[in-house]
């Protein structure tokens, strides 16, 4: 009988032993700050089912935690450990540091008199003095050869490394000398695999043959070329094969051709067009030149387009380009019919700060119905562009802005019907408070200056409403109106949006939004809305859901609802 109980009294004195083990508490006292981080750092790599109030299990923990402050210069630590219940207590007295008494660190070679070099050893923290730390110790190594390799010294060593310790006296010695060798330089551009004139290559790199070398100016390249558009595949890199006594390093830089036709289809919904599809088809790359070509069919309910542009890259090819844009549009919808055309003919700079500059004329001529308008026009437009944007982020960014604008002239003696000038200005603003309130802020406006304002295609005229102002009102459905009731378009236009979200979980956010704006001819009579939505930074871009609320729209049509795709700016 015994022995036949005693199997099964084992397996539960087994399993009441590990069930108290699961059940230990660790709590450490006598250390704080950086040390006491060092030490929880420690203790989370022991897993919490493996934690014990054993003897054993005591012994690992003193080893594991005098490695913890060993490395921040504490060799001659105490320790305490008291059992109460499944509590386990440990005291520690970290003791006195030590102390580094010799720091012998020297830079030799060229690098010698280089100021980020001489940099690093002032802040290493590893002075005579100073509390050993071996995590500096090891970073002062890694940061010297990562400078070497970044500024061009390829044959940079350590010719003395050594950190000793006499924990009986609490003394450290340092000794790290680094052997730079010379600084090489840029040499020779070697290109391989390019569909593109070498020139036009070449006009890309960042430096200057004979300038010493620059890790920071390699990668600059590199992404200058993958922003070409050109190649599939773009990889610089210096010839380490070709070190020696030589100061010039050759550069070779190896390329894959992109594919000379990409096409790209999508499909999307949004409340103010409905289901809407687009077909996009662009050439990369039509010659050797650079010479670029895309196009765009743009398919919904109220708005058909169809647009194509061709790109000339000048000496700086991408920041200088000219551009031959050629559009039709239908559009029908609400009280506006009409189809036009545009044909523009652009000179774009981009400068360094990052506005984008564009000088331009287009040739527009459209026919129109508009309300009991019914009417053909033409203008030839002198235009100039001021924009740029900015973000900090993925589809959700916590921190962006956007500021246009626009000025274009028409005059009867260069084929318009007749005398405007047409101004459009906007900026908006995402900023937030830590990581889960955002708050954007959006104002736009535009004025039509004309000496026959029913001249003007509908394309010219000014509508408020929809998703992308004044959201508690139909898509274009606010402006003056005719004898019949029917909106004409206005001379002017002018809104802004104030909202805050906040994040609910992850990529979620709720927000709550205030509209305000008009379009109009005469006077400005303020149109509001508000309401809430739900917003999700979805792997394509911005998801938005909002319930609106248009406070001055007429009797049955207050709400209104939208769902749309893409950037908030």
């Amino acid at each position: 009988m015994i022995r036949k109980a005693l199997p099964v009294l084992f397996i539960l004195m087994f399993f009441f032993s590990k069930a108290s083990a699961n059940q230990v508490n660790i709590s450490i006292q006598g250390v704080e700050g950086e040390l006491g981080d060092n030490v929880d750092a420690y203790l989370q790599s022991i897993a919490e089912q493996d934690y014990s109030t054993s003897l054993q299990f005591q012994a690992q923990l003193e080893r594991s935690f005098r490695d913890a402050l060993k490395a921040l210069g504490y060799y001659n630590a105490k320790f305490h450990f008291s059992v109460k219940k499944s509590d386990l207590v440990i005291s520690i007295d970290p003791g006195d540091p030590v102390i580094i008494e010799k720091s012998d660190l020297l830079i030799e070679g060229e690098a010698k008199q280089d100021k980020e070099f001489q940099q690093l050893i002032e802040e290493s923290g590893l002075d005579k003095g100073a509390i050993l730390n071996h995590g500096l110790y090891e970073k002062l190594k890694s940061d010297l050869r990562n400078l070497a390799l970044k500024k061009g010294y390829f044959n940079g060593q350590f010719i003395v490394h050594k950190l000793d310790v006499a924990p009986s006296i609490n003394q450290a010695f340092v000794s790290l000398h680094y052997e730079s060798g010379i600084r090489y330089q840029f040499g020779d551009t070697q290109i391989l695999g390019s569909q593109i004139d070498l020139d036009r290559v070449v006009s890309l790199t960042p430096y200057e043959k004979k300038e010493f070398y620059d890790v920071t100016k390699v990668g600059e390249f590199n992404q200058s070329l993958s922003n070409t558009d050109w190649f599939s595949s773009v990889l610089v890199e210096p010839d380490l094969s070709e070190l020696g006594d030589e100061r010039e390093l050759p550069i070779k830089v190896s390329l894959a051709p992109q594919a000379r036709n990409k096409i790209e289809t999508g499909l999307g919904y949004g409340t103010d067009v409905g289901v809407r599809g687009s077909l996009k088809w662009k050439k990369p790359w039509v010659n050797s030149r650079g010479h670029s070509f895309d196009s765009n069919l743009s398919l919904s309910d109220p708005e058909q387009s169809l647009k194509a542009g061709y790109s000339i890259p000048l000496q700086d090819v991408l920041k200088d380009f000219y551009r031959i844009q050629l559009g039709i549009k239908r559009r029908h919808d609400a009280d506006t019919n009409s189809i036009q055309s545009n044909l523009a003919f652009e000179r774009h700079w981009i400068l360094d700060n990052g506005w984008h500059t564009k000088a331009y004329t287009r040739y527009l001529t459209e026919n129109y119905t508009q309300g009991l308008q019914d009417d053909n026009g033409q203008f030839l437009l002198l235009g100039m562009s001021f924009s740029r944007s900015r973000i900090r982020g993925n589809s959700m960014p916590l921190w962006a802005d956007r500021q246009d604008i626009t000025i274009e002239y028409g005059d009867p003696s260069l084929l318009s019907d007749t005398r405007v000038t047409r101004l459009l200005a906007g900026t908006a603003w995402i900023r937030s408070i830590g990581n889960n309130h955002r708050g954007i802020f959006r104002i736009d406006a535009g004025a039509n200056f004309a000496e026959g304002f029913d001249k003007l295609p509908p394309s010219l005229r000014f509508f408020a409403g929809g998703d992308s102002n004044l959201r508690g009102y139909g898509y274009k459905s606010i402006s003056p109106t005719d004898s019949s009731g029917a909106l004409t378009g206005a001379k002017y236009i002018a809104t802004s949006t104030l909202e805050y979200q906040y994040r609910i979980y992850q990529d979620w956010w709720g927000a709550a939004f205030y509209d305000v704006g008009d379009a109009f001819n005469d006077s400005f009579e303020v149109k509001r809305s508000t309401g809430f939505g739900v917003r999700w930074g979805s792997p394509l871009g911005a998801v938005r859901l909002d319930f609106a609320w248009g406070l001055d729209a007429s009797e049955g049509s207050e709400f209104k609802l939208h769902f749309t795709l893409g950037p908030e700016l």
